[in-house]
C-alpha cells in the first residue's frame, strides 16, 4: 500500500503500523502522543472522543510534503485506525490548474477589453471619420489576431500535456528548413537575417506536427526578440545517438536570474516588450513539453544584451540490426 496505516488500541498504544507509514512520517510512533505533526494527534483524538471519522491535512517541512490523514474508530473496544496519504502532487496540480486559469483569464482579458473599446468608439461616431475608422479597425484586427494566437497556443499546450503521438520518423533537418522558410518573410520585415545550416541527420521517432511546432516556436521567439540588423542562426547536427537543434540570436538576451523560469506558462521577462511583439508567453512552455514528450531536453544560454542560444537534444531512431 502507498497509504500509511496505524492501528491504535484504546489507550493509544500502537497495535500495527505498515512500512508506508514510516516512509510518510519518518518513523512509526509507539503511541498516538508521539505522532507528528500535531495535526495527526488531533485527528486521532477527535475520532476517539466523537466516535466519528476525523480528517486533517498537515504539512511536513523536510522534505516539504502535504499529508491527508483520516482517523476513524474501529471495533467495539475503542481502537482507532489512522490512514495517511501523500497528497503533495495532487495539491501541486490543483495549484497549477488554478494559476493556469487565472493567467489565461488575465491574458485574454486585455485583448477583449481593447476590442470592446475600439468597437464602442467606432459605434459612437469614429466610423464616420475615415482616418480614425482605419486606426480603430486596425486595432481590432491586431487584438483579434493576438487573442487567436493565445487560444491556439492554449489548445496546443493542453493537447501536449497529454503527450505526443509517437507515430512518425521525423527528419529534424527537413523540419528546420521548412519552418525557417515559413518565417523568412517575417524576419525580412523586421530586418532580421535568418540563416539555416541543417546537415543530414538520422530520424527522430515522434510527432511530425509537434516537432514542427517546437521548431516554429523557437525560431519565432528568436526573430521576435532580435532587433533590426540582427541575425538568427538555426543549425541541426547529429551527436552520438541524438540530434541537436541549435537556435541562436543576437537579440536582447535574458537576465541570468530569469533563466530558470522562462519555460513556465505565461512567464515573460519583459511583459511590455512581449505585448509589443505579439508574444503569448506560451511558446517556450510548448517547446519544453514537446521536447520532454520525445524523451529529450532543452537548455538555454543567454546574457542580457548579448543574445540567446537554445539547444534541443532528441534521441534518434535506433538503427535496425
Amino acid at each position: 500500500m502507498e497509504e500509511g496505516v496505524l492501528l491504535l488500541d484504546p489507550s493509544g498504544a500502537r497495535l500495527f503500523a505498515n512500512r508506508a507509514l514510516a516512509d510518510l512520517v519518518g518513523e512509526a510512533p509507539g503511541r498516538a502522543t508521539e505522532l507528528h505533526p500535531l495535526g495527526l494527534q488531533r485527528a486521532v483524538e477527535t475520532a476517539k472522543s466523537s466516535g466519528t471519522v476525523s480528517r486533517a491535512e498537515v504539512e511536513l517541512d523536510s522534505p516539504s510534503r502535504w499529508l491527508r490523514a483520516t482517523a476513524l474508530p474501529v471495533g467495539a473496544d475503542g481502537a482507532t485506525l489512522l490512514v495517511i496519504r501523500d497528497i503533495t502532487q495532487a495539491r501541486r496540480l490543483t495549484g497549477a490548474r488554478r494559476d493556469f486559469v487565472a493567467n489565461a483569464s488575465h491574458e485574454l482579458k486585455t485583448p477583449v477589453a481593447s476590442i470592446r473599446a475600439a468597437a464602442e468608439t467606432l459605434r459612437d461616431g469614429a466610423i464616420d471619420d475615415p482616418p480614425a475608422a482605419r486606426r480603430f479597425t486596425e486595432q481590432l484586427e491586431r487584438e483579434a489576431v493576438r487573442m487567436s494566437r493565445i487560444i491556439a497556443d492554449l489548445l496546443d499546450l493542453s493537447r501536449l500535456e497529454s503527450g505526443s503521438e509517437m507515430d512518425d520518423d521525423v527528419r529534424l533537418d527537413i523540419v528546420a528548413a521548412d519552418e525557417a522558410e515559413r518565417m523568412d518573410d517575417v524576419a525580412r520585415t523586421r530586418g532580421v537575417t535568418l540563416l539555416v545550416d541543417a546537415a543530414t541527420v538520422p530520424a527522430v521517432r515522434g510527432s511530425s506536427r509537434d516537432l514542427s511546432l517546437m521548431v516554429r516556436n523557437l525560431i519565432d521567439n528568436a526573430v521576435r526578440y532580435t532587433g533590426e540588423g540582427g541575425s538568427v542562426d538555426v543549425s541541426v547536427r547529429p551527436d552520438a545517438g541524438a540530434v541537436v537543434l541549435r537556435v541562436s540570436d543576437t537579440g536582447i538576451g535574458i537576465p541570468q536570474r530569469e533563466l530558470p523560469r522562462i519555460f513556465e506558462r505565461f512567464y515573460r521577462v519583459d511583459r511590455a516588450r512581449s505585448r509589443e511583439t505579439g508574444g503569448t508567453g506560451l511558446g517556450l512552455s510548448i517547446v519544453r513539453h514537446v521536447t520532454e514528450n520525445h524523451g529529450g531536453g532543452v537548455t538555454v544560454e543567454s546574457e542580457l544584451g548579448q543574445g540567446t542560444v537554445f539547444h534541443v537534444r532528441l534521441p534518434t531512431v535506433p538503427a535496425a540490426p
